[in-house]
């Protein structure tokens, strides 16, 4: 199957999953919008109010300032992948669940293969935990990395400098530094990741 194709299939697959229980609350899954060649791919946590009702992700206020933060530094959003750790909303907006997380991440390997970006950005603990478990996204934001085979640069969330103005010269400052992370990408080490902590109980991550 060509790129295009295993993007629509999964979009598709989207629409009509039940793998968990966000799908009962779901108007519209929420799959990624972008395209298949994308240089670039945005990984944030879920679906929010307005992404559920249109389909599209990051139509809300968090989406707006992405838009902003992108002509920062010359990039259009149809020019980049942007996707969620979870492709339904949930209920209240509330943290994903580890089984929903699980769920999701079937789709959402399937579209990092299909597009194999040059760079992933991850927008939130959520995503960055899924490359680099057990960090503090407050000790690694704006770092290049290579995890997993792939550079990895985790960012704050659009929407934690939204609830916290206090971080929102630090998340422009990240973006600003993008395209030098880009540039020197082929400098940057693998680093040993490391297997998620055990837990007696799960712990839900917080999304700043």
């Amino acid at each position: 199957m060509t790129p295009e194709e295993v993007l629509a299939q999964v979009a598709a697959e989207v629409q009509a999953c039940q793998k968990c229980e966000l799908h009962y609350a779901r108007k519209y899954g929420v799959p990624g919008y972008g395209p298949p060649g994308a240089e670039i791919m945005f990984i944030g946590e879920g679906p929010g109010f307005h992404e559920n009702e249109q389909g599209k992700p990051f139509v809300g206020a968090a989406g707006r300032f992405l838009d902003e933060l992108l002509d920062s530094i010359e990039l259009k959003r149809s020019e980049v992948f942007i996707g969620n750790v979870v492709k339904c909303r949930p209920p209240g907006n509330r943290d994903p669940k580890p089984e929903e997380l699980v769920a999701c991440d079937f789709y959402l390997e399937r579209q990092i293969q299909a597009i194999n970006p040059r760079v992933i950005v991850t927008l939130g603990r959520f995503s960055m935990s899924k490359f680099i478990p057990n960090a503090k996204i407050s000790d690694v934001h704006g770092m290049a990395m290579r995890a997993k085979g792939r550079l990895v640069i985790p960012m704050y969330h659009p929407a934690a400098a939204l609830h916290q103005p206090s971080l929102r010269a630090t998340v422009a400052a990240d973006f600003a530094n993008l395209p030098h992370l880009i540039a020197t990408a082929e400098s940057v080490p693998e680093i040993e990741v490391e297997p998620p902590e055990e837990k007696s109980a799960p712990q839900q991550l917080s999304l700043f």
